[in-house]
């Protein structure tokens, strides 16, 4: 059970700009009807009620009003027209003086240890660690929608959880990672004078090229119904579970390929990694047809990276949505068979190699992803967050994060996964799943290990 203390409303310290506008790009349209994003970050720190209430509180209170006078568009709103029948009638970020983030108190008898822990756990209980969306306003020619929620939560004597709700229109992972970041630096050092030497940058990138793309997504948005509400999803059927691929696992993934791939002389952590939890997760389902397929999709940050949108390219301190990424579709058939992880793994390889790293390629076309999956696709996996930006590592001066729950991946309409640092070389990836599908992948995940480690030494014997 958790109850909520309060709910306090922190505004930028005075003297701040007085208004900020930002139309958004087609990065930020495309997540318009998405649901909210929620992010959980678990930290070991034993306090007391009182510590917590008299001290630690009133330190984030603080703090986080010193962080939003850095990123304005957090404690603005998202502005969607109540009318869209013309081309000056577009969603817009706005941030005006009197503008404020809600911040949640709360104090939980859930099981700290259990919700840290890696094995499969039921995931409705994570939402007591978080609030949804406020209701939207209105005004005289928009619907206003707050962009972002934050809830602290003290587990007494055992630990503190920081719980993150942002519309995605407002940012990507790796900026909401920075905010997060940002918010505990400030607290940790009791300043922000830090904050001030690498500003983010808020000016939504432009070009010729991006405002063509701009135009297409807008008529394509438009056209699906802005949500007025979004409950808490409360998914009854899910649990959620950590797997770790260890350093040595991932050094017999990359052999294991390599052997079958003997032109190549090198595969990466990420595509050895992918391709094993993506053919687990297809052999958990316990079937496979000729004719259905299966979509692995992950993410690409495009700050910083040559593409076919931006010349130059999107500086990298970008506060926004700037990614654009790549889609794998194979046979279930296929990745379900005894290859299946070498073959998932090089198509994964050849999709980063002709999209991602090819900068004529990178951000071709992107009016693609509206297009819909064809009815051949039955399963589809999707990256979440990214190894290179690691919301674990924001300290608000209790050590990082003892764990970081995405609670996104519970969605209905595809599987998702989390991938991080295990902080020893490996790799932690962190999924839901109904209860007995989360059993069968368990079981076939460890399986493989153990098999392919057998292979492996028999191949180092040889």
């Amino acid at each position: 059970m958790t109850t909520v203390i309060e709910t306090c409303r922190i505004p930028p310290p005075q003297g701040v700009a007085a208004e900020l506008f930002l139309p958004l790009s087609f990065f930020d349209m495309s997540y318009l009807d998405s649901n909210p994003m929620y992010v959980l970050n678990l930290y070991n720190h034993p306090c007391s009620e009182a510590e917590f209430s008299n001290t630690i509180v009133p330190n984030l209170k603080h703090s986080l009003s010193l962080t939003l006078q850095h990123y304005l568009p957090v404690a603005g709103n998202l502005l969607y027209p109540l009318h869209t029948d013309t081309d000056a009638s577009k969603p817009v970020l706005r941030y005006i003086s009197g503008d404020t983030v809600a911040l949640t108190i709360a104090i939980s008898s859930l099981d700290f240890n259990d919700l840290v822990a890696n094995h499969a756990r039921e995931a409705d209980q994570f939402y007591d660690l978080v609030q949804p969306r406020a209701p939207l306003a209105e005004e005289e020619n928009y619907k206003i929608a707050p962009v972002i929620s934050l809830q602290a939560t003290l587990f007494p004597g055992r630990g503190i959880c920081i719980g993150v709700n942002f519309h995605h229109s407002l940012c990507d992972w790796r900026s909401i990672v920075g905010f997060v970041k940002a918010w505990a630096m400030v607290n940790k050092s009791g300043d922000d004078e830090a904050l001030g030497e690498s500003p983010p940058v808020f000016e939504k990138p432009d070009s010729e090229a991006s405002r063509r793309v701009h135009g297409i997504f807008w008529n394509a948005m438009k056209k699906i119904p802005f949500k007025t509400v979004v409950p808490l999803p409360r998914p009854t059927n899910k649990v959620r579970a950590s797997f770790i691929l260890r350093q040595f696992d991932i050094k017999n993934l990359k052999h294991r390929f390599l052997s079958a791939r003997p032109s190549l002389d090198r595969v990466s952590t990420f595509t050895v990694a992918a391709g094993y939890i993506w053919t687990t997760l297809v052999k958990s389902h316990g079937s496979s047809a000729e004719d259905k397929h299966e979509v692995f999709y992950f993410p690409a940050d495009a700050r910083g990276r040559q593409n076919a949108l931006f010349d130059p390219p999107v500086p990298v301190n970008y506060f926004g949505n700037c990614l654009g990424g790549g889609l794998v579709k194979l046979e279930q058939r296929k990745l379900a068979g005894n290859d299946g992880f070498v073959v998932a793994a090089e198509a994964i390889g050849d999709v980063i190699k002709a999209k991602i790293y090819d900068g004529d390629e990178f951000l071709k076309r992107p009016e693609d992803r509206l297009g819909k999956i064809d009815e051949s696709v039955v399963g589809v996996l999707a990256v979440y967050g990214s190894i290179k930006f690691e919301c674990k590592e924001a300290d608000f001066g209790w050590g990082v994060a003892r764990k970081v729950e995405m609670l996104s991946l519970d969605r209905e309409v595809l599987i998702g996964m989390l991938m991080s640092n295990s902080g020893d070389g490996g790799l932690v990836i962190d999924l839901s799943l109904p209860k007995e599908r989360m059993e069968s992948f368990a079981s076939i995940f460890q399986d493989g290990l153990t098999v392919l480690e057998k292979i492996m030494d028999v191949i180092h014997k040889t």
